[in-house]
């Protein structure tokens, strides 16, 4: 009998992962598992492996040694597009948006792809993505249209709902640094994502902006129905919307938690925070 994938606890499962890069180990030996709906953090020093542990996440990376597991699946194989379409997406450190393009062509750039229900084999002809010929575009025929009105609805829908509706004609370069990194979430999301990945989300912003972020969060993994898992250097932003805490320190798990647990963790002390907080 088939499971249903909503009655997996843990939707995200790492067992055993060694990611070796010639005499360097990266990530030795990292096993844990992240629980569906939750916001889950993970820290650690610069040069610990947590942007290493992401790309094998997202299958940027394969891991020398391990697997990774999806609702149930092994996904160890898969490429990263290929993830994409079966729900899994991520923002970067250094943002990346098409920044000459306005808010609202960013959204609808992703809308531009069909997500399939199961993977492989992946042979995606463009009349499987578009409604229509590339001819009937080039002559810009009333099916294009209608199409690409479509879209742009469901994108002016998603900037309401992430509070951008208002900048949808922005360059998305002119935009502030803090509605940048909401864009480009927000550009995740129309990935239609069950899993999202943040890379130091709060990274450049002052403390009323990191302030939002955190709300921000907290309103888009319940209002997407999401898990959320995020690497980040502000304590107050991850001690206060992560429900478990992954630490890393030299490409091994040093500890596993809730927030209490890890902000009075010796080894957790002694490798990263300094002093308990």
């Amino acid at each position: 009998m088939k499971i249903n994938p909503l009655d997996i606890h843990y939707i995200l499962e790492l067992e055993n992962i060694w990611v070796k890069f010639g005499g360097l180990i990266a990530l030795k030996d990292v096993t844990f598992k992240v629980k569906r709906g939750e916001i889950f953090g993970l820290i650690g020093p610069n040069g610990a492996g947590k942007t290493t542990l992401f790309n094998i996440i997202t299958g940027v990376y394969k891991p020398t040694q391990g697997k990774v597991f999806f609702e149930g699946d092994d996904i160890t194989d898969l490429k990263s597009y290929e993830r994409v379409w079966i729900g899994i997406s991520r923002t970067f450190q250094n943002i990346r948006l098409f920044k000459n393009l306005t808010v609202l062509e960013n959204i609808m750039t992703v809308f531009h792809f069909k997500k399939l229900e199961k993977w492989g084999p992946f042979f995606v002809k463009a009349q499987d993505i578009f409604p229509y010929k590339w001819w009937e575009a080039g002559l810009a025929l009333p099916k294009f249209f209608k199409f690409e009105e479509k879209l742009e609805e469901h994108a002016l829908e998603l900037l309401k709902i992430v509070g951008l509706e208002d900048y949808w004609d922005w360059k998305a370069s002119s935009l502030p640094y803090g509605k940048q990194r909401k864009l480009e979430i927000a550009r995740a999301l129309a990935t239609n994502p069950k899993l999202l990945l943040l890379d130091e989300p709060a990274a450049g912003m002052n403390p009323q902006e990191t302030t939002e972020l955190m709300e921000f969060i907290k309103k888009i993994r319940d209002e997407f129905n999401l898990t959320i898992i995020l690497i980040e250097h502000d304590m107050k932003l991850v001690m206060g919307i992560c429900e478990t805490i992954a630490v890393l320190d030299h490409g091994e798990l040093i500890a596993l938690g809730t927030p209490d647990k890890i902000r009075n963790n010796p080894k957790v002390i002694e490798a990263y925070l300094g002093e308990a907080i």
